[in-house]
This record gives C-alpha cells, sequence and structure tokens, in this order.
C-alpha cells in the first residue's frame, strides 16, 4: 500500500485524508520494512506536503497519542505551547523553553510538548531534566502538574508509543540526507491539544502552511514565525525557528476573533542591544541550564534576554495575556525582574 501510494505522490497527486489514515496505519506498523516506509516519506517530501496532508498527518497521528486526562478547569481555560521545528542548525540556547517557563510564571498553563535532542545540540527534554524538572511524566502525572503547577512537560515518547517504529524509517531518511514531514510535524502532536501556540519554523516559507494546519486541528489563536539573522556577514541567509533579534521576521497568525494574516515583523520600536548570532549561541545542556536559570533570576541582562523577551512577548500576546506584542515584552521583563521567574522555577525543580 505505501508502494501504491509512493507512486502517486511521485505523480505530484496529493493524498487524501483516508489515503493518510490508511499510510499512518502502515507507518506505526512494526511488521512493515523501514525500507518500504522511508520510500513513501521521502516521496512524500519530494511531491512537498500540503496544508491539508500536514493536518492530515497529524490528526491521524494525534489519534494514537495518550493524551494527559485533563481537569475540566484546565481545559476550560487557554493552554500553551511554544516550540520549534528544529532544524536551522545555529546551535542557539533553548530559548523556546525558557520562554515557556517564563510564561507560566507569569500565570498562563502551559503544556510543553518535546523530545530529546535530534537536529539541534541539545533538546527541550535535555535542558528541562538539567534544571531539576521532571520529564518522565505519565499522562495522569502531567495533568495532575498541569492543574497544581500550570506547567508540566510531556515527553514525546511517553505519549507517542508507535513512534518507536517510525524511527528506523526517519534514520534511512536522515542518512540519505532527506528530511521528511516528521521535521515539521512535531509541533503539532501535542498530546494536551493546546488552544495557544507560538510555532517556529526554520525556512519562511514554511509558515503559512503550518499556520494553515494548526488552524486546521482546531488550535484557536496561533503565531508561527521564521527569524532572518542578518547581522554577521557569514551567516546571511540563515533563519531561527524563533522570533529573531537579528533581522526581520516572517509571521502567519490567526484569532478565533479575527482572520488569518501573514507580515514582516521590524523591531525599531523594541529596546533591542547589539548582538550578533554568537551572543545567542549555547552549549551542552548544563551550560544551557545555567544560562536560562540566569535568565529567569535577571542576573542575565544581554541579548539573550531580549530573545527571550521578544519570544515571550509574542507568547504571552497569542495566550491572551498580553494586549501587544510590545505589553507582552514589558510583562515578560516584570515577571523576571519582581522575582516571579526565578520563584516558578524553584517550584517546578523542587
Amino acid at each position: 500500500m505505501l508502494a501504491s501510494l509512493a507512486t502517486q505522490l511521485a505523480g505530484r497527486q496529493s493524498l487524501s485524508a483516508a489515503q493518510i489514515h490508511a499510510a499512518v496505519a502502515a507507518l506505526t506498523d512494526e511488521r512493515i520494512s523501514p525500507q518500504a516506509k522511508a520510500d513513501f516519506l521521502v516521496a512524500l517530501a519530494l511531491k512537498g506536503e500540503s496544508p491539508e496532508e500536514i493536518a492530515a498527518f497529524a490528526t491521524a497521528l494525534r489519534e494514537k497519542a495518550s493524551p494527559p486526562p485533563l481537569a475540566p478547569a484546565t481545559r476550560a481555560r487557554e493552554i500553551l505551547d511554544v516550540v520549534g521545528t528544529g532544524g536551522d542548525r545555529l546551535s542557539t540556547f533553548n530559548i523556546s523553553t525558557t520562554v515557556a517557563l517564563l510564561c507560566a510564571a507569569a500565570g498562563v498553563i502551559v503544556a510543553k510538548h518535546g523530545n530529546r535532542a535530534v537536529t539541534s545540540s541539545v533538546g527541550s527534554a535535555d535542558v528541562i531534566e538539567a534544571l531539576g524538572i521532571p520529564v518522565n511524566l505519565s499522562p495522569a502525572d502531567a495533568a495532575a502538574a498541569l492543574s497544581d503547577h500550570g506547567f508540566a512537560f510531556l515527553f514525546a515518547p511517553n505519549f507517542h508509543p508507535s513512534f518507536k517504529h517510525i524511527a528506523p524509517a526517519r534514520k534511512l531518511c536522515a542518512e540519505r540526507g532527506q528530511r521528511t514531514i516528521f521535521n515539521i510535524l512535531g509541533p503539532l502532536l501535542n498530546p494536551a491539544q493546546p488552544s495557544a501556540m507560538l510555532v517556529g519554523v526554520s525556512r519562511p516559507e514554511l509558515c503559512e502552511p503550518m499556520a494553515r494546519a494548526l488552524q486546521a486541528l482546531g488550535v484557536r489563536r496561533g503565531m508561527v514565525v521564521c527569524g532572518e539573522c542578518r547581522s554577521e556577514k557569514s551567516e546571511v541567509g540563515s533563519y531561527l525557528d524563533e522570533l529573531s533579534t537579528l533581522g526581520v521576521n516572517h509571521v502567519a497568525e490567526f484569532y478565533h476573533e479575527r482572520g488569518f494574516s501573514q507580515s514582516v515583523l521590524t523591531l525599531e520600536n523594541f529596546p533591542l542591544q547589539p548582538a550578533t548570532l554568537a551572543d545567542l549561541r549555547g552549549g551542552d545542556k548544563l551550560a544551557n541550564a545555567e544560562i536560562v536559570r540566569q535568565i529567569l533570576r535577571g542576573t542575565e541582562r544581554g541579548p539573550k534576554r531580549d530573545a527571550v523577551l521578544l519570544n515571550a512577548g509574542a507568547a504571552l500576546f497569542v495566550a491572551g495575556k498580553a494586549r501587544s506584542l510590545a505589553e507582552g515584552w514589558e510583562l515578560a521583563g516584570e515577571t523576571i525582574d519582581t522575582g516571579t521567574a526565578a520563584k516558578k522555577l524553584a517550584e517546578l525543580a523542587g
């Protein structure tokens, strides 16, 4: 069946939702060879995934997940995730993870979905673990953490057990140097099904299809961003899967109270310090955890803080906690400077 679908894709014909559900069943079937799965994934990537196909894959894979049993009071509130697809290969510190913790400190419920490093130097699970925050939560434990603390880390393997049957095919694709749909699906598969999402992608042309897919999945408030790095000649043409303080930002966004829009965000109105990409680079998981601590404690006040405030401003706006990105920047800074962020970090690591 996968071979037949691969032939269809080679003819530049998109897959129907029913075909995608059948393909997901095959991809998660341990009896089907990794080679057949890899050939299908390569054919899909070469055709190019449409927003409809991306959303259908996410829907089918979500059905195989083990969701946390959220309390009605938790589900009734806005639930946020801040996540990047990875793939920018620029070795920055864990900006999205820092932002997620900061938003939780500001009073937003945050269900942070993530994994260990795949395309980055240090994955979100690696740095969360190094901070002393529980990583290996069961679905029930995650639901309790969201209710009690307003934050939980959802370690992908614990919520997507069927993915172990896809991993060998993904490895084959990686050995060929071929990206697959799984390089962009991660942010769409949060088993808590957040109502608000700030998603970073590593190429500007992914902003619109990713935002359309989020919208199709029922996310109420979403912003997909890709930031340019223009400050170093050697990095011209590079993109961050975050909002960047180093250049203009490509944005696709939608909100339940108003429609879909695309724009280019410039940063003249933000009090940014001069910075280069080198100022945003991290190290191993212990070094990155220390960067997170210093930012949330308020002792790091340089370009790394700026990058966090910018992205936190957007996340707080998306979560409905601020009326604008600029107001979100101010709220994020206050949450750090009043000690609230450091207190939240200590609570979560306790």
